[in-house]
């Protein structure tokens, strides 16, 4: 489908009446901003700050046309901020200084904290924010164990709004642009009595996708796949992925009876209807030479089974009839067996429709003749999300098709109390409930033959509790933060699983993850001198999560359990190199046997942990400053969310474990961080210019990644897989040389060693997922007055990261190549502020990039990856009043 239909009417609902004020200018006119933080729990400028921050004011945000919170990476040096592929859903994969999370799954715990005004968010899947009436973003680079608390290992992104003024003064934005964007923005901040102030914000915006749909059979009516007319008419073309039809708003109220005390409290939501997450097929076919190449004309023996080629796999064995395991401890492919003989995809002709080549629009790797006819072959898929696959006694709940959504609802309320009960003593309490669903399809091989489709949806809702007392004694010579933090959150995934290259198709679910988590936190800056602090925080964390796992089949029943009308069920384990029987997804099985035992078993992980923090830094001069901090954090402990073998079939570990299924069921630790820092923050050349730096060097323990590689398989596994140092700089500046000009930018480098690895596949030459070794970024802005005081704006962004790796193992085919960006703006405001039009140019040079690849050339046998948008334009006009 394509969004056309901007939800106009809502948008205006919540904006009419809208206003906002225009850019606040910096009283020094062509200098560095003052720029004020509350990263160490009060509000402080950030050049007296002793943490690596980047600060971004809601100017700079719309100087830049920022919109959501991933675009803010570009500028802020070690920060790797991504939405989700299509297997994530809408959410966010988040990486600082190489810490973070790739899984949405409840059961792993993000790296990097994502607060919105003092509430930590605490999943991936409600982290892809909306840039929304902001004051500020702060990026906190390293980990803030003892100011925000566990999950913040890497650092933490926090996001302000914009407080009630009670200004009378508010503004409505109209967009146009690329791929039929329609975007209406607007806010308004007004009085209503003397002490009680408001502001509504809200916006809603509609564009269509940029990755085309095709009908396979339909645009190639010589070859042998089926047309699926899915779209009527004989039409190949009318889908689309990656449009979305998003309304969102915000109310906000600021109380403020006394001097002495401000109570904010705000209710937002955010309601998103899109197509699938863009997804292209880059590569299909047989591997040659390992991982490093594909051959475009062959099919791929790894799936042939998917590919429709009978039979399935058979395993070598010894002469004692055991399972013969290679050096990643996989059992070793010799064939296939003859008993199954249906094909996932029937051809025209009858036979089977093989996954290769030609089902690649474009690239090095594609035997397609699609051409230009339906536009750049580099953005065109043909997926269906179809399993038309003939039933079997084995898979009998066929056909099936998954939803081509990514929908997202979610809701919140925060309240904030702050009461100065004396000059020297200020009491906060900080309360939130936040609730979301989040829908999604996927269809995992990118092409017309069903490997693998999926649906999914998340629920999830989280009430926290937070008390700060802030104090000062002795005239300032002592300042400090004591308090509590309160954590209860309930999530729920459930999904329709059809992974026809594994043998199964069940529903994963509602599988329920409880978890509590409680802390107490204590910071205190020593002041004994104007020029010198030093800094001490402690934080006490104790964590407490239940994963109930179900899985059934499509029909309600329970495998394995539920006895079929033909007699006992049968569930043959063997993995022999017998050409009758193939194992346990073989024909004579009961469906999905495999998760034999897996149907209301907790695991649970419970765990405490100590952080702290030391830090000290000494001002030279007004314009220089260092400082030094040791400082440690963590990131949460869990169990397996996606065991294949249940408690039923006995523990890996056991002495008498002689191969075969064993129990997945499995907790892993919290990995650990200590990381020493050394920075500066300089203001020079009467404030013209900015330089902020920072080195660091961390101790990075019991690393959480997904594993692959089990004494059995199949096998999804999050483990402790060993320990890194980790050691990089970063450099930020802002220069301001001539009037009207201004200058910002930044630099990061990263090196990455594991110093231990465990029996997990790796080689101990990897990096941790999206982190590439060197970013930098730059932007350039001029502002000129005219006779009449109008003002013209342009500005030229750049950003360019290095190579990353998507995957754990850092294999080939999830690299994705370094690239450099460009955006332009160009602006026009009035001489009396009220209005302004600005048009914009993402991705200027239309580079061709992928926002990330998937690699499942072992299981599916292709590799598929995540366009970035292309040249996009955007026009704008703002009225402010």
């Amino acid at each position: 489908m394509k969004l056309k239909t901007l939800s106009v009417a809502s948008s205006l609902a919540i904006m009419a009446s809208m206003a906002a004020p225009a850019y606040a200018q910096d009283d020094d006119g062509d200098r560095t901003n003052t720029i004020v933080v509350t990263a160490e729990f009060r509000e402080a400028n950030l050049q007296d700050t002793p943490i690596a921050i980047t600060a971004v004011n809601a100017e700079m945000l719309e100087a830049r046309g920022q919109t959501d919170i991933s675009q803010v990476a570009a500028q802020a040096p070690n920060v790797t901020l991504k939405p989700q592929p299509q297997n994530g859903g809408s959410g966010l994969i988040a990486f600082i200084r190489g810490v973070g999370q790739v899984d949405f799954n409840y059961a792993l715990d993000p790296g990097v904290g994502v607060y919105v005004d003092d509430v930590f968010i605490p999943t991936l899947s409600s982290s892809l924010l909306e840039l929304m009436d902001l004051d500020r973003i702060e990026v906190l680079r390293g980990p803030q164990g003892t100011l925000a608390g566990k999950n913040s290992i890497g650092g933490s992104i926090k996001l302000f709004s914009a407080k009630p003024q009670g200004s009378g003064e508010g503004y409505l934005r109209a967009t146009y642009g690329s791929y039929d964007r329609m975007e209406l923005r607007g806010m308004a901040d007004f009085a209503v009595t003397d002490t009680l102030f408001a502001r509504v914000s809200g916006f809603g915006r509609s564009v269509d996708g940029y990755v085309t749909q095709l009908d396979y059979g339909l645009t190639h009516p010589g070859s042998n796949v089926p047309a699926t007319n899915a779209r009527g008419r004989g039409n190949p073309d009318n889908t689309t992925m990656g449009g979305s039809n998003t309304t969102a708003g915000r109310l906000a109220l600021r109380w403020m009876p006394t001097d002495r005390f401000e109570w904010n409290i705000s209710a937002d939501f955010t309601s998103t209807k899109g197509e699938a997450g863009p997804t292209v097929l880059i590569a299909a076919g047989a591997p040659t030479g390992g991982t490093t190449a594909f051959d475009p004309f062959s099919d791929n023996p790894a799936t042939s089974v998917g590919a429709g080629v009978p039979g399935t796999e058979i395993f070598e064995t010894d002469d004692m009839g055991d399972l013969v395991l290679d050096d990643m401890m996989n059992p070793i492919l010799v064939g296939y067996g003859q008993y199954e003989a249906l094909p996932w995809l029937t051809g025209n002709d009858g036979n089977a429709v093989p996954v290769n080549c030609a089902f690649v629009p474009a690239g090095p790797f594609s035997c397609d003749n699609i051409g230009n006819q339906y536009g750049d072959p580099r953005y065109i898929a043909y997926s269906n999300f179809l399993d038309a696959r003939t039933p079997t006694s084995q898979a009998p709940y066929k056909p099936y098709s998954a939803l081509q959504n990514q929908d997202f609802q979610g809701w919140g309320i925060h309240s904030n109390m702050t009461f100065d009960a004396t000059d020297n003593l200020q009491l906060v309490w900080i309360s939130s409930w936040r609730e979301y669903e989040s829908k999604w399809g996927q269809d995992q091989d990118a092409t017309p033959v069903p490997v693998a489709q999926l649906d999914n949806q998340l629920n999830h809702r989280a009430w926290s509790q937070e008390l700060r007392l802030n104090f000062e004694a002795a005239d300032g010579l002592l300042q400090g933060t004591v308090g509590g933090f309160y954590l209860d959150q309930n999530g729920e995934y459930t999904a329709r699983v059809d992974l026809n290259y594994a043998g199964i198709d069940f529903i994963h679910g509602p599988d329920t993850t409880p978890s509590t988590t409680k802390a107490l936190f204590g910071t205190v800056t020593l002041r004994p001198t104007d020029m010198l602090s030093i800094t001490g925080g402690l934080r006490y964390t104790k964590d407490k999560k239940t994963y109930t796992y179900f899985r059934s089949n499509p029909d309600g029943t329970v495998p394995f359990v539920d006895v079929p009308p033909a007699g006992p069920p049968i569930c043959e384990f063997f993995y022999g190199a017998d050409p009758d029987f193939g194992g346990p997804t073989s024909l004579g099985n009961t469906p999905n046997c495999l998760l034999t035992g897996l149907f209301d078993i907790p695991g649970a992980f419970t765990g405490d942990r100590w952080d702290w923090r030391i830090a000290a830094d000494y001002r030279f001069s007004d314009e220089f400053l260092a400082y030094a901090s040791v400082s440690t954090g963590f990131k949460g402990g869990g169990v397996n969310p996606r065991p294949f073998f249940g408690p039923s079939t006995g523990e890996c570990d056991d002495p008498s474990y002689a191969g075969g299924p064993c129990n997945q069921v499995l907790s892993f630790n919290p990995e650990t961080i200590v990381t020493y820092e050394v920075g500066f923050k300089a203001d020079l050349l009467d404030r013209r210019l900015r330089l902020n730096g920072a080195a660091f060097f961390n101790e990075y323990s019991d690393i959480i990644l997904q594993l692959s590689a089990c004494p059995e398989s199949p096998c999804l596994l999050p483990a402790n897989v060993g320990a890194a140092d980790v050691k990089g700089f970063e450099l930020e500046f802002s220069a301001y040389p001539t009037d009207g000009l201004s200058l910002d930018g930044g630099l990061s480098y990263i090196d990455f060693e594991y110093t231990q690895v465990g029996l997990s596949g790796l080689t101990g030459n990897e990096i941790t997922p999206y982190t590439p070794e060197w970013t930098y970024s730059f932007g350039i802005q001029y502002d000129h007055e005219l006779e009449s005081g109008a003002t013209v704006m342009a500005r030229f962004d750049g950003s360019y990261q290095s190579k990353i790796f998507t995957d754990s193992f850092n294999t080939v085919w999830s690299q994705v190549d370094g690239y450099f960006l460009g955006n332009a703006r160009l602006g026009y405001t009035t001489a009396d502020g009220d209005w302004n039009v600005a048009l914009e140019v993402m991705n200027v040079f239309d580079k061709y990039y992928f926002n990330s690849v998937s690699d499942v050339t072992g299981s599916l046998g292709l590799v598929t990856g995540v366009p970035g948008l292309p040249r996009t334009w955007a026009l704008s006009v703002r009225r402010n009043f």
